[in-house]
């Protein structure tokens, strides 16, 4: 085994790691992730499985201080902000290499103790990662590396961990908490896939909007927004459903929202 097949056996989250790069300009001092993405000492952190559980409250009072919002508004605001980064390095994986880490909620640790964002999320070290028959990682026998059949059996596994496992329950208990409507919440997520895919455009092949209509179709939130395009033909998000962000003490609209100023 050569010295650079090695190195592709030991970091299945490069794609992922790289197309960070190119949107931020470093993937090890991003507010709101773990450097490089992985989290290798995880006294500090907990599961984001206990977000939906015990940590709900200091998730929507974190929120809440944050923006200075209402409890539903800090509730949305707080889900946007979470699925946005949590749903990205699944995002970015299946835009860039066809690579999907399984981000179930046991996978995925959080903490709040940088003031800067409002959590700050990181990947377990061994968290497994889905490919392609094709991927050179599909060949290595690496225990990390789960291959799956084709695309459709890939997007499957994305579903799987990332919303039936992780993100549901965290939209069951912000819905159950404060009454927001689910489809509200999904349009964040919604929303977040598409951002995620048009910010990372110029460091991902193919076409931005077949992969944005790729993963909504997988999460079942592919009628949610609109992608638009400006007299140049740059594509942007138009909502379909509102964060809340007008409702902050200082109102914000955001771009693309459905509330016009």
């Amino acid at each position: 085994m050569t010295a650079t097949t090695t190195s592709r056996s030991l970091a299945p989250l490069t794609p992922v790691t790289t197309t960070l790069t190119a949107m931020f300009g470093t993937s090890t001092e991003i507010a709101g992730l773990a450097p490089d993405l992985l989290v290798h000492e995880p006294a500090n952190w907990f599961s984001s499985a206990d977000l939906a559980t015990t940590k709900l409250d200091l998730l929507l009072e974190t929120a809440g201080r944050r923006w200075r919002a209402q409890p539903h508004a800090a509730a949305a605001l707080a889900w946007k902000a979470y699925t946005y980064w949590a749903a990205l390095p699944a995002v970015l994986g299946f835009a860039s290499a066809r690579r999907v880490p399984l981000l179930t909620s046991a996978n995925v640790l959080i903490h709040f103790n940088d003031p800067r964002p409002l959590l700050t999320l990181g990947l377990r070290a061994d968290i497994p990662v889905a490919v392609l028959p094709n991927d050179p990682l599909a060949l290595l026998g690496d225990p990390r590396i789960r291959v799956v059949a084709d695309e459709a059996a890939l997007l499957a596994e994305l579903r799987l961990t990332l919303l039936d496992n992780h993100l549901t329950p965290l939209l069951n208990a912000i819905h159950n908490r404060v009454r927001l409507g689910k489809r509200t919440l999904l349009g964040s997520l919604a929303s977040g896939i598409a951002y995620g895919v048009l910010r990372s455009a110029d460091a991902i092949p193919g076409s931005s909007a077949e992969t944005i209509a790729t993963l909504q179709r997988a999460l079942g939130v592919e009628d949610l927004i609109d992608l638009v395009a400006d007299e140049t033909g740059k594509l942007d998000v138009q909502r379909k459903t509102c964060c809340l962000a007008f409702t902050l003490p200082k109102p914000k609209v955001c771009q693309g929202c459905c509330i016009k100023s």
